[in-house]
């Protein structure tokens, strides 16, 4: 299956290095490109992509209300945003309008490669440098510890392997490579994680994972 990939934003050589580094991929194409959050949206309408590229700050209408817009009426679009701005308010404001990953736009290319692949598979993404946003929005001001370390226990050591993973941004073929198992099985260990944990996806996972010292705070 090829992905379909619409690229948005107001920068032409930011598109161009995007377009070709996607356009190598045997698995993707890009079916066309937005100058603005207004073409995003009527391109989205027309084409009907698997994946946006999303930027922030472009003009006529910004990436997030763009995101909003757009899942509207193509539900089946998944939104990966990228940004120059390490901004704490952009990744609570991207994910809360629907977008499925978060990554800085100085990321590497294998880290963009995939995050579309990972989107396409409705798995979210959060570049580290916007994971300690999230948590710092999202989590509780005071959790219950008791509950936490409780919770904790009850996963075995190659479950807290992979929810460490998960809070260092890994998707899942990322972990099966590391911890040489089959992304089936690591797929297994995930569902039967979320369902110790009472979470309902990677986010939860991130957020537990920071709340019971599985995961690097200082990130």
């Amino acid at each position: 299956m090829t992905i379909r990939v619409l690229l948005a934003d107001d920068q032409a050589m930011v598109r161009t290095g995007f377009r070709a580094i996607i356009q190598a991929q045997r698995d993707m194409e890009v079916v066309g490109e937005a100058g603005n959050g207004g073409e995003a949206v009527e391109l989205s309408l027309r084409l009907r992509p698997d994946v946006v590229l999303m930027d922030v700050r472009m003009p006529v209408l910004d990436g997030i209300e763009a995101t909003k817009r757009i899942l509207a009426d193509v539900p089946t679009a998944r939104i990966l945003v990228l940004t120059t701005f390490d901004n704490d308010e952009y990744v609570v404001q991207s994910l809360a309008a629907g977008a499925t990953g978060f990554l800085l736009k100085d990321a590497e290319a294998r880290a963009l490669l995939g995050g579309i692949r990972s989107v396409h598979r409705d798995e979210p993404v959060l570049a580290s440098a916007a994971t300690r946003a999230l948590v710092d929005q999202v989590r509780p001001a005071e959790p219950s510890s008791r509950r936490a370390e409780e919770l904790l226990q009850s996963l075995s050591e190659r479950e807290r392997q992979v929810v460490t993973m998960v809070a260092d941004g890994l998707n899942n073929r990322e972990i099966a490579e590391q911890l040489f198992l089959a992304e089936s099985t690591v797929k297994t260990h995930l569902n039967r994680i979320l369902a110790k944990l009472n979470v309902r996806d990677r986010v939860g996972l991130v957020i537990f994972a920071y709340d019971v010292g599985l995961a690097n705070s200082s990130r």
